[in-house]
Protein backbone atom coordinates (compact mmCIF):
# COMPACT_ATOMS: atom_id res chain seq x y z
CA UNK A 1 0.00 0.00 0.00
CA UNK A 2 1.15 3.14 -0.77
CA UNK A 3 1.84 5.68 1.70
CA UNK A 4 -0.90 7.77 2.97
CA UNK A 5 0.10 9.43 5.70
CA UNK A 6 -0.35 13.17 5.10
CA UNK A 7 0.13 16.41 7.55
CA UNK A 8 -3.53 17.72 8.87
CA UNK A 9 -4.38 20.15 7.63
CA UNK A 10 -6.71 21.17 10.61
CA UNK A 11 -3.53 20.31 12.78
CA UNK A 12 -2.91 24.01 15.32
CA UNK A 13 1.07 22.30 15.27
CA UNK A 14 1.06 21.87 11.24
CA UNK A 15 3.37 18.29 12.45
CA UNK A 16 0.35 15.76 12.99
CA UNK A 17 -0.08 13.20 10.64
CA UNK A 18 -3.39 12.18 9.41
CA UNK A 19 -4.51 8.88 7.66
CA UNK A 20 -6.41 9.48 4.66
CA UNK A 21 -7.67 12.49 6.66
CA UNK A 22 -8.45 9.87 9.24
CA UNK A 23 -6.25 10.06 13.14
CA UNK A 24 -3.04 8.33 12.47
CA UNK A 25 -4.09 5.55 15.00
CA UNK A 26 -6.43 4.13 12.00
CA UNK A 27 -3.57 3.01 10.49
CA UNK A 28 -2.74 1.00 13.00
CA UNK A 29 -5.90 -0.55 13.73
CA UNK A 30 -6.76 -0.99 9.97
CA UNK A 31 -3.27 -3.16 9.53
CA UNK A 32 -3.55 -5.04 12.63
CA UNK A 33 -7.07 -5.76 11.07
CA UNK A 34 -6.30 -6.55 7.83
CA UNK A 35 -3.51 -8.81 8.93
CA UNK A 36 -5.78 -10.69 11.54
CA UNK A 37 -8.34 -11.13 8.99
CA UNK A 38 -5.48 -12.22 6.16
CA UNK A 39 -4.78 -15.35 8.90
CA UNK A 40 -8.16 -15.92 9.94
CA UNK A 41 -9.94 -15.96 6.40
CA UNK A 42 -6.23 -18.00 4.86
CA UNK A 43 -7.18 -20.90 7.39
CA UNK A 44 -10.74 -20.79 6.81
CA UNK A 45 -10.20 -21.12 2.90
CA UNK A 46 -8.15 -24.27 3.74
CA UNK A 47 -9.53 -25.54 6.68
CA UNK A 48 -12.43 -27.56 4.80
CA UNK A 49 -9.84 -28.50 2.13
CA UNK A 50 -7.38 -29.84 4.85
CA UNK A 51 -10.28 -31.37 6.11
CA UNK A 52 -10.99 -34.08 3.69
CA UNK A 53 -8.01 -34.76 1.59
CA UNK A 54 -5.95 -37.77 1.85
CA UNK A 55 -2.88 -36.16 2.86
CA UNK A 56 -5.23 -34.13 5.37
CA UNK A 57 -7.21 -35.63 8.16
CA UNK A 58 -8.91 -37.92 5.49
CA UNK A 59 -12.60 -36.80 6.74
CA UNK A 60 -15.98 -37.35 5.08
CA UNK A 61 -17.42 -34.20 3.93
CA UNK A 62 -20.12 -34.65 6.29
CA UNK A 63 -17.39 -34.31 9.21
CA UNK A 64 -15.44 -31.55 7.84
CA UNK A 65 -18.98 -29.29 7.63
CA UNK A 66 -19.13 -29.93 10.72
CA UNK A 67 -16.48 -29.28 12.09
CA UNK A 68 -16.30 -26.04 9.89
CA UNK A 69 -19.72 -24.79 10.68
CA UNK A 70 -18.49 -25.31 14.66
CA UNK A 71 -15.54 -23.27 14.37
CA UNK A 72 -17.05 -20.31 12.57
CA UNK A 73 -19.88 -20.53 15.38
CA UNK A 74 -17.29 -20.30 18.38
CA UNK A 75 -15.53 -17.15 16.32
CA UNK A 76 -18.72 -15.41 16.93
CA UNK A 77 -20.32 -16.66 20.26
CA UNK A 78 -16.89 -15.57 21.80
CA UNK A 79 -17.28 -12.50 20.37
CA UNK A 80 -19.34 -11.56 23.38
CA UNK A 81 -17.13 -12.83 26.21
CA UNK A 82 -14.30 -11.28 24.35
CA UNK A 83 -16.21 -7.33 24.55
CA UNK A 84 -16.81 -8.43 28.62
CA UNK A 85 -13.07 -8.85 28.90
CA UNK A 86 -12.34 -5.22 27.29
CA UNK A 87 -15.43 -3.60 29.41
CA UNK A 88 -14.33 -5.57 32.80
CA UNK A 89 -10.49 -6.84 33.02
CA UNK A 90 -8.48 -5.70 30.54
CA UNK A 91 -9.22 -3.16 28.83
CA UNK A 92 -9.74 -2.73 24.51
CA UNK A 93 -5.97 -2.15 24.16
CA UNK A 94 -4.57 -4.60 26.37
CA UNK A 95 -6.87 -7.50 24.93
CA UNK A 96 -6.49 -6.73 21.70
CA UNK A 97 -2.75 -7.67 22.59
CA UNK A 98 -2.95 -10.76 24.00
CA UNK A 99 -5.85 -11.93 21.34
CA UNK A 100 -2.90 -10.92 18.47
CA UNK A 101 -0.78 -13.18 20.75
CA UNK A 102 -3.45 -15.93 21.16
CA UNK A 103 -4.33 -15.99 17.32
CA UNK A 104 -0.70 -16.63 16.09
CA UNK A 105 -0.10 -19.15 18.43
CA UNK A 106 -3.23 -21.14 17.62
CA UNK A 107 -2.15 -20.68 13.67
CA UNK A 108 1.22 -22.45 14.83
CA UNK A 109 -0.22 -24.99 16.17
CA UNK A 110 -1.75 -25.55 13.04
CA UNK A 111 1.46 -25.92 11.07
CA UNK A 112 2.32 -28.72 13.27
CA UNK A 113 1.48 -32.16 11.90
CA UNK A 114 -0.18 -33.49 14.43
CA UNK A 115 -4.46 -33.91 15.16
CA UNK A 116 -4.03 -33.24 18.49
CA UNK A 117 -2.49 -29.60 17.88
CA UNK A 118 -4.81 -29.05 15.13
CA UNK A 119 -7.66 -29.12 16.96
CA UNK A 120 -6.12 -27.25 19.69
CA UNK A 121 -5.08 -24.70 17.45
CA UNK A 122 -8.50 -24.27 15.92
CA UNK A 123 -9.91 -23.58 19.54
CA UNK A 124 -6.72 -20.92 20.18
CA UNK A 125 -7.69 -19.03 16.89
CA UNK A 126 -12.04 -18.95 18.07
CA UNK A 127 -10.80 -17.25 21.25
CA UNK A 128 -8.46 -15.16 20.18
CA UNK A 129 -10.68 -14.11 17.50
CA UNK A 130 -13.71 -13.66 20.13
CA UNK A 131 -10.97 -11.58 22.46
CA UNK A 132 -10.39 -9.32 19.18
CA UNK A 133 -13.51 -8.94 17.09
CA UNK A 134 -15.86 -6.52 19.46
CA UNK A 135 -12.80 -4.54 21.53
CA UNK A 136 -10.84 -3.25 17.76
CA UNK A 137 -13.92 -1.63 16.67
CA UNK A 138 -14.06 -0.09 19.95
CA UNK A 139 -11.24 1.40 19.59
CA UNK A 140 -11.54 2.50 16.62
CA UNK A 141 -14.72 5.00 18.02
CA UNK A 142 -12.29 6.09 20.98
CA UNK A 143 -10.31 8.11 17.63
CA UNK A 144 -13.08 10.13 16.98
CA UNK A 145 -14.87 13.27 19.18
CA UNK A 146 -17.85 11.32 20.26
CA UNK A 147 -20.61 9.55 17.76
CA UNK A 148 -21.58 13.52 15.96
CA UNK A 149 -17.53 13.18 14.46
CA UNK A 150 -18.36 13.53 10.95
CA UNK A 151 -15.22 11.56 10.05
CA UNK A 152 -16.47 8.80 12.39
CA UNK A 153 -18.55 6.74 9.56
CA UNK A 154 -15.79 7.20 7.06
CA UNK A 155 -13.55 5.96 9.59
CA UNK A 156 -15.34 2.82 9.91
CA UNK A 157 -15.55 2.48 6.11
CA UNK A 158 -11.51 2.62 5.16
CA UNK A 159 -11.69 0.42 8.72
CA UNK A 160 -13.87 -2.23 7.04
CA UNK A 161 -11.53 -1.97 3.95
CA UNK A 162 -8.72 -3.55 5.86
CA UNK A 163 -11.21 -6.56 6.34
CA UNK A 164 -12.04 -6.93 3.02
CA UNK A 165 -8.38 -6.36 1.44
CA UNK A 166 -6.86 -8.80 3.96
CA UNK A 167 -9.94 -11.26 3.34
CA UNK A 168 -9.49 -11.11 -0.83
CA UNK A 169 -5.36 -11.67 -0.48
CA UNK A 170 -5.44 -14.28 2.34
CA UNK A 171 -6.53 -17.48 0.27
CA UNK A 172 -4.83 -16.07 -2.90
CA UNK A 173 -1.90 -16.62 -1.02
CA UNK A 174 -1.96 -18.58 1.95
CA UNK A 175 -4.77 -21.20 0.00
CA UNK A 176 -2.46 -21.52 -3.10
CA UNK A 177 0.80 -22.05 -0.82
CA UNK A 178 -1.36 -24.84 1.42
CA UNK A 179 -2.88 -26.70 -1.33
CA UNK A 180 -0.15 -26.50 -3.90
CA UNK A 181 3.01 -26.76 -1.18
CA UNK A 182 2.15 -27.84 2.04
CA UNK A 183 -1.02 -27.68 4.21
CA UNK A 184 0.49 -26.67 7.50
CA UNK A 185 2.97 -24.26 5.53
CA UNK A 186 -0.01 -22.41 4.58
CA UNK A 187 -1.18 -22.17 8.12
CA UNK A 188 2.34 -20.97 9.33
CA UNK A 189 2.03 -18.25 6.73
CA UNK A 190 -1.40 -17.46 8.53
CA UNK A 191 0.67 -17.50 11.86
CA UNK A 192 2.81 -15.12 10.34
CA UNK A 193 0.41 -12.54 8.98
CA UNK A 194 -1.11 -12.08 12.79
CA UNK A 195 2.93 -12.08 13.56
CA UNK A 196 2.89 -9.27 11.29
CA UNK A 197 -0.27 -7.55 12.41
CA UNK A 198 0.66 -7.84 16.61
CA UNK A 199 4.11 -6.37 16.23
CA UNK A 200 2.86 -3.12 13.81
CA UNK A 201 0.19 -3.09 16.90
CA UNK A 202 2.23 -2.77 19.33
CA UNK A 203 4.78 -0.46 17.68
CA UNK A 204 1.69 1.96 16.76
CA UNK A 205 -0.14 1.64 20.41
CA UNK A 206 1.12 5.55 20.34
CA UNK A 207 -1.08 6.78 18.08
CA UNK A 208 -4.10 5.31 19.77
CA UNK A 209 -6.60 7.42 21.84
CA UNK A 210 -5.80 6.78 25.75
CA UNK A 211 -9.44 5.87 26.48
CA UNK A 212 -8.31 2.08 25.04
CA UNK A 213 -5.89 1.84 27.96
CA UNK A 214 -8.62 2.07 30.33
CA UNK A 215 -10.93 -0.40 31.39
CA UNK A 216 -14.21 0.82 31.47
CA UNK A 217 -16.08 -1.01 34.23
CA UNK A 218 -13.64 -2.78 36.23
CA UNK A 219 -14.66 -5.97 38.22
CA UNK A 220 -14.64 -5.45 42.03
CA UNK A 221 -12.43 -7.45 44.27
CA UNK A 222 -15.43 -9.58 45.18
CA UNK A 223 -16.67 -9.70 41.34
CA UNK A 224 -12.70 -11.18 39.75
CA UNK A 225 -12.91 -13.34 43.09
CA UNK A 226 -16.13 -15.24 42.01
CA UNK A 227 -15.72 -14.68 38.50
CA UNK A 228 -12.34 -16.77 38.77
CA UNK A 229 -13.63 -19.16 40.67
CA UNK A 230 -17.02 -20.02 38.84
CA UNK A 231 -14.23 -20.38 35.45
CA UNK A 232 -12.33 -22.88 37.45
CA UNK A 233 -15.17 -25.14 38.41
CA UNK A 234 -16.74 -25.17 35.08
CA UNK A 235 -13.14 -25.78 33.62
CA UNK A 236 -12.83 -28.83 36.37
CA UNK A 237 -16.16 -30.49 35.26
CA UNK A 238 -15.19 -30.17 31.79
CA UNK A 239 -11.83 -31.25 32.49
CA UNK A 240 -13.26 -34.51 34.17
CA UNK A 241 -16.02 -35.19 32.09
CA UNK A 242 -13.67 -35.55 29.13
CA UNK A 243 -10.99 -37.30 30.96
CA UNK A 244 -13.76 -39.83 31.86
CA UNK A 245 -15.08 -40.25 27.86
CA UNK A 246 -11.44 -40.92 26.97
CA UNK A 247 -10.57 -43.69 30.13
CA UNK A 248 -13.83 -45.22 29.44
CA UNK A 249 -13.32 -45.43 25.18
CA UNK A 250 -16.46 -44.06 24.62
CA UNK A 251 -14.94 -40.50 23.40
CA UNK A 252 -15.91 -39.41 19.90
CA UNK A 253 -15.37 -36.19 17.70
CA UNK A 254 -18.97 -35.69 18.69
CA UNK A 255 -18.66 -35.55 22.21
CA UNK A 256 -17.21 -32.05 21.40
CA UNK A 257 -19.16 -30.92 18.69
CA UNK A 258 -22.71 -31.71 19.99
CA UNK A 259 -22.29 -29.70 23.20
CA UNK A 260 -20.96 -26.34 21.11
CA UNK A 261 -23.65 -26.86 18.68
CA UNK A 262 -26.08 -27.46 20.85
CA UNK A 263 -25.03 -24.26 23.10
CA UNK A 264 -24.55 -22.12 19.92
CA UNK A 265 -28.12 -22.74 19.73
CA UNK A 266 -29.51 -22.44 23.63
CA UNK A 267 -27.22 -19.52 23.99
CA UNK A 268 -29.20 -16.96 21.89
CA UNK A 269 -32.39 -18.17 23.36
CA UNK A 270 -31.33 -17.46 26.98
CA UNK A 271 -29.57 -14.10 25.83
CA UNK A 272 -32.96 -12.85 24.15
CA UNK A 273 -35.04 -14.13 26.46
CA UNK A 274 -33.33 -12.59 29.52
CA UNK A 275 -33.61 -9.28 27.83
CA UNK A 276 -37.00 -9.55 26.93
CA UNK A 277 -38.11 -10.29 30.15
CA UNK A 278 -35.98 -7.79 31.51
CA UNK A 279 -39.08 -5.95 33.59
CA UNK A 280 -36.73 -2.06 33.63
CA UNK A 281 -37.28 -2.27 29.90
CA UNK A 282 -39.94 0.43 28.95
CA UNK A 283 -43.09 -0.42 26.91
CA UNK A 284 -41.74 1.13 24.05
CA UNK A 285 -38.32 -1.13 24.21
CA UNK A 286 -40.17 -3.80 24.80
CA UNK A 287 -42.17 -3.20 21.86
CA UNK A 288 -38.58 -3.16 19.80
CA UNK A 289 -37.27 -6.32 21.27
CA UNK A 290 -40.47 -8.30 20.09
CA UNK A 291 -39.82 -7.02 16.32
CA UNK A 292 -35.73 -7.57 16.30
CA UNK A 293 -36.47 -11.32 17.20
CA UNK A 294 -38.15 -11.43 13.68
CA UNK A 295 -34.89 -9.99 11.91
CA UNK A 296 -32.81 -12.10 14.88
CA UNK A 297 -34.59 -14.94 13.27
CA UNK A 298 -34.14 -14.24 9.87
CA UNK A 299 -30.44 -13.75 10.18
CA UNK A 300 -30.14 -16.90 11.68
CA UNK A 301 -31.18 -18.54 8.41
CA UNK A 302 -29.68 -16.01 6.07
CA UNK A 303 -25.93 -17.30 7.54
CA UNK A 304 -26.61 -21.07 7.93
CA UNK A 305 -26.55 -20.74 4.10
CA UNK A 306 -24.10 -17.86 3.43
CA UNK A 307 -21.90 -19.47 5.25
CA UNK A 308 -21.55 -22.47 3.36
CA UNK A 309 -19.67 -20.69 0.62
CA UNK A 310 -16.65 -22.09 2.97
CA UNK A 311 -18.16 -25.13 3.92
CA UNK A 312 -20.87 -26.90 0.99
CA UNK A 313 -20.15 -25.19 -1.87
CA UNK A 314 -16.13 -25.01 -1.41
CA UNK A 315 -16.36 -28.35 -0.66
CA UNK A 316 -18.22 -29.33 -4.15
CA UNK A 317 -15.95 -27.19 -5.70
CA UNK A 318 -13.11 -29.72 -4.90
CA UNK A 319 -14.93 -32.62 -5.81
CA UNK A 320 -17.05 -32.27 -8.67
CA UNK A 321 -16.27 -28.61 -10.43
CA UNK A 322 -14.39 -27.82 -13.36
CA UNK A 323 -11.79 -25.45 -11.63
CA UNK A 324 -10.41 -23.43 -14.63
CA UNK A 325 -10.71 -20.68 -16.74
CA UNK A 326 -10.11 -20.99 -20.26
CA UNK A 327 -7.83 -23.82 -19.80
CA UNK A 328 -5.88 -22.70 -16.75
CA UNK A 329 -6.92 -24.60 -13.43
CA UNK A 330 -6.84 -22.34 -10.22
CA UNK A 331 -7.05 -23.42 -6.45
CA UNK A 332 -10.37 -24.24 -4.57
CA UNK A 333 -9.69 -22.05 -2.28
CA UNK A 334 -9.63 -18.95 -4.55
CA UNK A 335 -13.25 -18.59 -4.38
CA UNK A 336 -12.97 -17.95 -1.00
CA UNK A 337 -11.88 -14.20 -2.56
CA UNK A 338 -14.62 -13.53 -4.96
CA UNK A 339 -16.67 -12.11 -1.96
CA UNK A 340 -14.44 -9.70 -0.42
CA UNK A 341 -13.31 -8.06 -3.96
CA UNK A 342 -16.76 -8.24 -5.16
CA UNK A 343 -17.85 -6.47 -1.31
CA UNK A 344 -15.12 -3.61 -2.29
CA UNK A 345 -16.38 -3.12 -5.67
CA UNK A 346 -20.25 -3.43 -5.19
CA UNK A 347 -20.08 -1.54 -1.78
CA UNK A 348 -19.58 2.24 -3.09
CA UNK A 349 -21.99 1.62 -5.59
CA UNK A 350 -24.56 0.03 -2.91
CA UNK A 351 -24.36 3.19 -0.94
CA UNK A 352 -24.95 5.42 -3.57
CA UNK A 353 -27.70 3.92 -4.82
CA UNK A 354 -29.47 3.83 -1.76
CA UNK A 355 -28.54 7.24 -1.48
CA UNK A 356 -29.90 8.39 -4.55
CA UNK A 357 -33.42 6.32 -3.84
CA UNK A 358 -33.69 8.27 -0.50
CA UNK A 359 -33.04 11.43 -2.11
CA UNK A 360 -36.32 10.45 -4.32
CA UNK A 361 -38.16 9.31 -1.22
CA UNK A 362 -38.50 6.25 -2.50
CA UNK A 363 -35.72 3.91 -0.63
CA UNK A 364 -36.99 1.13 0.77
CA UNK A 365 -37.44 0.46 4.57
CA UNK A 366 -35.29 -1.46 6.71
CA UNK A 367 -37.92 -4.41 6.43
CA UNK A 368 -38.13 -4.41 2.68
CA UNK A 369 -33.99 -4.82 2.40
CA UNK A 370 -33.70 -7.40 4.83
CA UNK A 371 -36.46 -9.59 3.52
CA UNK A 372 -34.78 -9.20 -0.16
CA UNK A 373 -31.27 -10.21 1.88
CA UNK A 374 -33.43 -13.48 2.23
CA UNK A 375 -34.98 -14.02 -0.82
CA UNK A 376 -31.67 -13.51 -2.36
CA UNK A 377 -29.97 -15.67 0.05
CA UNK A 378 -32.49 -18.41 -1.50
CA UNK A 379 -31.84 -17.78 -5.05
CA UNK A 380 -28.64 -18.12 -4.34
CA UNK A 381 -29.02 -22.35 -3.05
CA UNK A 382 -31.46 -22.52 -6.52
CA UNK A 383 -28.78 -21.22 -8.28
CA UNK A 384 -26.65 -23.90 -6.69
CA UNK A 385 -28.86 -26.61 -7.93
CA UNK A 386 -27.41 -26.26 -11.43
CA UNK A 387 -24.35 -27.04 -10.84
CA UNK A 388 -25.11 -30.06 -8.40
CA UNK A 389 -27.90 -31.15 -11.25
CA UNK A 390 -24.89 -31.27 -14.15
CA UNK A 391 -21.85 -32.55 -11.73
CA UNK A 392 -23.25 -36.31 -12.48
CA UNK A 393 -21.94 -39.44 -13.77
CA UNK A 394 -18.26 -38.02 -13.74
CA UNK A 395 -19.36 -34.19 -15.10
CA UNK A 396 -17.82 -31.34 -13.80
CA UNK A 397 -19.93 -28.32 -12.96
CA UNK A 398 -18.20 -25.24 -14.95
CA UNK A 399 -16.49 -23.03 -11.87
CA UNK A 400 -18.19 -19.66 -13.31
CA UNK A 401 -21.92 -21.60 -11.70
CA UNK A 402 -19.58 -21.28 -8.45
CA UNK A 403 -18.97 -17.74 -9.34
CA UNK A 404 -22.58 -16.83 -9.55
CA UNK A 405 -23.71 -18.03 -6.33
CA UNK A 406 -20.57 -16.13 -4.60
CA UNK A 407 -22.34 -13.23 -6.81
CA UNK A 408 -25.65 -13.73 -5.72
CA UNK A 409 -24.87 -14.35 -1.99
CA UNK A 410 -22.69 -11.20 -1.92
CA UNK A 411 -25.51 -8.92 -2.68
CA UNK A 412 -27.76 -10.42 -0.13
CA UNK A 413 -25.23 -9.77 2.35
CA UNK A 414 -24.77 -6.36 1.33
CA UNK A 415 -28.82 -5.93 1.09
CA UNK A 416 -29.30 -7.76 4.60
CA UNK A 417 -25.75 -6.93 6.29
CA UNK A 418 -25.27 -3.97 6.82
CA UNK A 419 -29.07 -3.06 7.69
CA UNK A 420 -29.14 -5.67 10.86
CA UNK A 421 -25.88 -3.73 12.29
CA UNK A 422 -27.42 -0.93 11.68
CA UNK A 423 -31.23 -2.22 12.89
CA UNK A 424 -29.10 -3.67 16.19
CA UNK A 425 -28.00 -0.48 17.35
CA UNK A 426 -31.25 1.62 16.80
CA UNK A 427 -33.65 -1.34 18.30
CA UNK A 428 -31.47 -1.73 21.25
CA UNK A 429 -32.30 -0.83 24.89
CA UNK A 430 -30.39 1.96 26.39
CA UNK A 431 -29.21 -0.89 29.16
CA UNK A 432 -27.60 -3.20 26.46
CA UNK A 433 -26.57 -0.62 24.01
CA UNK A 434 -22.95 -2.22 23.99
CA UNK A 435 -24.65 -5.58 24.22
CA UNK A 436 -26.68 -5.93 21.66
CA UNK A 437 -23.65 -5.78 18.88
CA UNK A 438 -22.59 -9.31 20.45
CA UNK A 439 -26.65 -10.33 20.28
CA UNK A 440 -26.36 -9.60 16.76
CA UNK A 441 -23.15 -11.72 15.91
CA UNK A 442 -25.17 -14.70 17.92
CA UNK A 443 -27.08 -14.78 14.94
CA UNK A 444 -24.32 -15.86 12.83
CA UNK A 445 -23.31 -18.68 15.83
CA UNK A 446 -26.77 -19.72 15.83
CA UNK A 447 -27.05 -20.28 11.71
CA UNK A 448 -24.40 -22.04 11.62
CA UNK A 449 -24.78 -23.97 14.64
CA UNK A 450 -27.71 -25.28 12.65
CA UNK A 451 -25.66 -26.51 9.73
CA UNK A 452 -23.39 -28.19 12.16
CA UNK A 453 -25.95 -30.51 13.40
CA UNK A 454 -27.12 -30.86 10.66
CA UNK A 455 -23.86 -32.37 9.22
CA UNK A 456 -23.48 -34.05 12.71
CA UNK A 457 -26.74 -36.14 11.81
CA UNK A 458 -25.08 -36.97 8.93
CA UNK A 459 -27.44 -34.82 5.92
CA UNK A 460 -25.76 -34.66 2.93
CA UNK A 461 -25.71 -30.82 2.92
CA UNK A 462 -24.82 -30.78 -1.13
CA UNK A 463 -27.36 -32.76 -1.92
CA UNK A 464 -30.29 -31.41 -4.26
CA UNK A 465 -33.21 -32.11 -1.51
CA UNK A 466 -31.18 -30.75 1.36
CA UNK A 467 -30.09 -27.80 -0.98
CA UNK A 468 -33.63 -26.99 -1.92
CA UNK A 469 -35.31 -27.31 1.42
CA UNK A 470 -32.89 -24.79 2.45
CA UNK A 471 -33.36 -22.49 -0.33
CA UNK A 472 -37.44 -23.04 0.12
CA UNK A 473 -37.07 -21.81 3.44
CA UNK A 474 -35.20 -18.38 3.20
CA UNK A 475 -37.19 -17.26 0.59
CA UNK A 476 -40.12 -18.20 2.66
CA UNK A 477 -38.78 -16.48 5.51
CA UNK A 478 -38.05 -13.20 3.53
CA UNK A 479 -41.56 -13.41 1.69
CA UNK A 480 -43.11 -13.43 5.32
CA UNK A 481 -41.40 -10.76 6.72
CA UNK A 482 -42.22 -8.98 3.98
CA UNK A 483 -46.04 -10.06 4.48
CA UNK A 484 -46.26 -8.99 8.12
CA UNK A 485 -44.21 -5.98 7.82
CA UNK A 486 -47.22 -3.84 9.38
CA UNK A 487 -46.93 -5.49 12.00
CA UNK A 488 -42.89 -5.70 12.51
CA UNK A 489 -43.16 -1.97 11.43
CA UNK A 490 -45.45 -1.26 14.54
CA UNK A 491 -43.38 -3.44 16.75
CA UNK A 492 -40.20 -1.09 15.71
CA UNK A 493 -41.52 2.16 16.95
CA UNK A 494 -39.97 4.94 15.72
CA UNK A 495 -37.45 3.03 13.96
CA UNK A 496 -36.95 3.21 9.70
Amino acid sequence: MASSLTKDPASTSGSEKTFFGHPRGLATLFMTEMWERFSYYGMRALLPLYLIAPNGLHMNPATATAIYSVYVSLVYLLAMPGGWFGDRVWGPRKTVAVAGAVIMIGHLALALPLQGTFFAGLGLVAIGSGLLKSNISTMVGHLYDGPDDPRRDGGFTIFYMGINTGAFAAPLIIGTVGESVNWHLGFALAALGMGLGLAQFLMGTRHLNERSLVVPKPLSAAERASTLRKGLIWLAVAAVFYIITVVTGVYTLNWLLVPITVAGLVIPVVVLARIKRDKELSATEQSKMSGYIWFFVAAAIFWMIYDQGGSTVAIFAKTSADNSVFGWNFPVSWYQSVNPVLIMALAPLFAAFWLALNRRGKEPSTIVKFSSGLVLVGASFFLFLMPLTIATDGHKAAAMWLVAIYFVQTVAELTLSPVGLSVTTKMAPAKYASQMMGVWFLAVTAGDCITGLLSIAGVELNGTGVVTLEAILAVTAGVAVFMYRGKVKQLMGDVR
